[in-house]
């Protein structure tokens, strides 16, 4: 993407913003209002940049005509994730590969494949309605990678997770971005460094850094950056930067 601007009314919610990412796990940081919402819906093609390119998989999707050609491609969800609550998590989930145009034949078995990766196997045939909000979530993750995509976005997908199930939510990550471009937009700093080969820091629509997780870390200073570990304090210098110099820590690379 290069340009990219979006505007919420009279609020710029990213301004400028050139990055690059490709396979591999990206996290995606930054505090409240970072602009990390907008930039995951536009990826998505939920929503439409008021200046800029974008380009996914090779295709530009502010052409209206390539849009349809990248959605089947892509995996998403959502932060306010809806579901249908009457409906099992098969169907769900099979009604997800339907919208996606995934070929009949091959749907039911990538159904259920994608709902034991999520550790729902045995959960399958419930009604929705009748999970917890972290199983809940789960069946989130299921819909969103049922068509195997090649690019996946996810925003705050760890919400609601015990700890059991972030490690091994962390794992899924790791496999899934041998083969794919996963985003995963996170408040939680550990998870970014568990997971991700690569973070984007956003501050105020802006980039604020983009490195490796080790390469934040080196940005820490213990005693001066507020932090609990490395990686948390070099959150917290990246920040300080940005917002002292008003530009990128370092210069933003990155994604297709």
């Amino acid at each position: 993407m290069t340009g990219l601007r979006v505007r919420h009314r009279k609020t710029l919610a990213l301004d400028t913003v050139d990055l690059t990412l490709g396979r591999g796990v990206h996290g995606l940081l930054g505090p409240n209002g970072a602009g990390k919402t907008s930039l995951i819906r536009v990826l998505a093609t939920v929503a439409q940049p008021s200046a800029g390119r974008v380009e996914i998989l090779g295709e530009d999707v502010g052409d209206a005509r390539r849009r349809g050609t990248v959605r089947a491609r892509l995996g998403y969800l959502p932060q306010e994730f809806g579901y249908y609550p009457g409906f099992t998590v098969r169907e769900f989930v099979a009604y997800v590969a339907w919208l996606k145009e995934m070929p009949a034949a091959d749907t039911p078995a990538a159904v259920e494949r994608a709902v034991e990766r999520v550790g729902l196997g045995d959960r399958i045939d419930a009604k929705v309605k009748t999970l917890s909000g972290g199983m809940i979530r789960r069946v989130g993750i299921a819909q969103a990678i049922v068509n195997e995509p090649a690019v996946l976005l996810l925003d705050e997908p760890t919400a609601g997770l015990d700890p059991e199930q972030r490690v091994e939510f962390r794992e899924l990550l790791r496999e899934l971005g041998g083969d794919a471009t996963v985003i995963v937009s996170t408040h939680l700093v550990e998870d970014v460094a568990a997971a991700c080969t690569e973070v984007t820091l956003l501050d105020g629509g802006r980039v604020a850094y983009q490195g490796t997780p080790a390469s934040l870390s080196a940005l820490s200073t213990p005693g001066e950056d507020v932090g609990d570990n490395p990686i948390e304090r070099g959150y917290t210098a990246a920040l300080r930067a940005h917002r002292a110099h008003g530009t990128t820590s370092t210069t933003a690379k990155a994604a297709r």
